[in-house]
C-alpha cells in the first residue's frame, strides 16, 4: 500500500472508532440533560417536552447517525444551554486555544532541542546530570502547579505579565497582537515546562543511540567538530522518534489547557468544555471532544508522513512488517 494511502486509511478508521467511543461515553453519564437544564423542581411534562424538542427521546443509534451526518455536512447542532449553533462557538474558542497550544508546542520544541543537544554533547558531566534532574522534576509536577508559580513570580511579584484574562485579537488597546500574546505567554510556558521535560529526555536518548552508529564514528574520524557532527549527521536521524512523540505531546497540551485556561481565565476551548460538562450540554461536549480528537489524529497523520520523509526505510512496503 502506498506510503500516503496507508496512514490516510488509518486516520479515517480511527476517526470513525473515536466518534463511537465519544458518543457512547457521553451516553453513559448519569443524569438527564433536560432535567438538569430545567432544575430539580421541573415538572415531568416539561422535562418530557424539552427532551422531545432536543431529540433526546430518540434511540441512541438514531441520534448517533444524525450527529455523524451533521458532521459530514459541517453542522454540529444547537447548544442545549445557549440555544445557539455549536460550530461558531467552537470556532471562536479555537481562536484562542490553537494559538495557545501552538505557542506552547513551539516553546517545547525549541527548549527540548537545546536541552537535548546540550545533554547529549555533555553526557556524563555535571550539566547532563543537572538537566536530567530538572527534567525529572518537570515530569513530576503538573502544568497547573507551574502555572501558579509563574503567575506568582511574573504577574504578582515582578508584574511583568498579566495574571489572567484575554484582551482579544482585535487590538482594542491599540497595541496590535502584543497584549494578546502577553496574555498567552505565561499559560503557554506552564504547558511547555512539563512537555519539555519528556521531550528533552527522549531526544537525549535518541541522540545517544545515533551517536553509536558507524557513519558518526567516520565523521568524527575525519576530524569534524562535535557540534557539526551533532547538527549535521546525528540530529536528523534522531528526530524520527521525537516527531512521533509530538502527536502525544500535542494531545497533552490540549488536555492540560482545560485546567490552564481555567486558572488564567482564558475563554478557550478547554474552559468551554468545563462549562458544558457542568451544564450537561452534551452537544457542546461531544463536538468539542471530537474536534480535539480530530486535531490530534490529524497531527499524528502529518507526523507519520514527515517520518516517512525523514527515514526512507519507512516508505518501503516491507517496513510495515518489520
Amino acid at each position: 500500500m502506498p506510503a500516503l494511502l496507508r496512514p490516510s486509511l488509518h486516520l479515517v478508521l480511527t476517526l470513525a472508532l473515536a466518534s463511537v467511543l465519544v458518543f457512547a461515553s457521553l451516553e453513559l453519564l448519569p443524569g438527564h440533560a433536560a432535567a438538569l437544564m430545567l432544575g430539580p423542581d421541573a415538572a415531568p411534562d416539561a422535562v418530557q417536552a424539552l427532551s422531545h424538542e432536543l431529540g433526546l427521546d430518540q434511540p441512541a443509534w438514531q441520534r448517533y447517525g444524525q450527529w455523524i451526518a451533521g458532521l459530514v455536512r459541517g453542522e454540529m447542532g444547537l447548544s442545549y444551554a445557549y440555544r445557539t449553533p455549536v460550530a461558531p462557538m467552537l470556532a471562536e474558542r479555537l481562536r484562542l486555544s490553537l494559538p495557545l497550544s501552538g505557542l506552547a508546542l513551539a516553546l517545547t520544541v525549541l527548549a527540548s532541542l537545546g536541552l537535548g543537544l546540550l545533554a547529549a554533547a555533555r553526557r556524563g558531566r555535571w550539566v547532563d546530570h543537572l538537566l536530567l534532574a530538572l527534567s525529572q522534576l518537570g515530569l513530576a509536577l503538573p502544568a497547573f502547579w507551574f502555572g501558579m508559580g509563574l503567575m506568582w513570580l511574573f504577574a504578582v511579584r515582578l508584574q511583568w505579565l498579566p495574571a489572567g484574562g484575554f484582551p482579544g485579537w482585535e487590538a482594542e488597546l491599540g497595541g496590535g497582537w502584543g497584549p494578546a500574546l502577553q496574555a498567552l505567554l505565561l499559560p503557554a510556558l506552564a504547558l511547555a515546562l512539563t512537555q519539555t521535560a519528556l521531550l528533552a529526555r527522549l531526544l537525549r536518548a535518541s541522540l545517544l543511540d545515533v551517536l553509536q552508529e558507524d557513519y558518526v564514528r567516520a565523521a568524527r574520524a575525519r576530524g569534524l567538530p562535535e557540534g557539526r557532527v551533532l547538527l549535521r549527521h546525528v540530529l536528523r536521524n534522531a528526530l524520527v522518534p521525537v516527531l512521533t512523540q509530538l502527536g502525544t505531546q500535542f494531545a497533552g497540551l490540549l488536555a492540560g489547557a482545560v485546567l490552564i485556561e481555567t486558572l488564567f481565565q482564558l475563554p478557550g476551548l478547554g474552559q468551554l468544555i468545563a462549562q458544558a460538562i457542568a451544564n450537561r450540554d452534551l452537544v457542546v461536549v461531544r463536538n468539542a471532544v471530537m474536534l480535539l480528537v480530530a486535531l490530534v489524529l490529524l497531527l499524528n497523520w502529518a507526523v507519520d508522513l514527515l517520518n516517512a520523509w525523514l527515514d526512507p526505510r519507512l516508505r518501503r512496503p516491507e517496513a510495515a512488517h518489520d
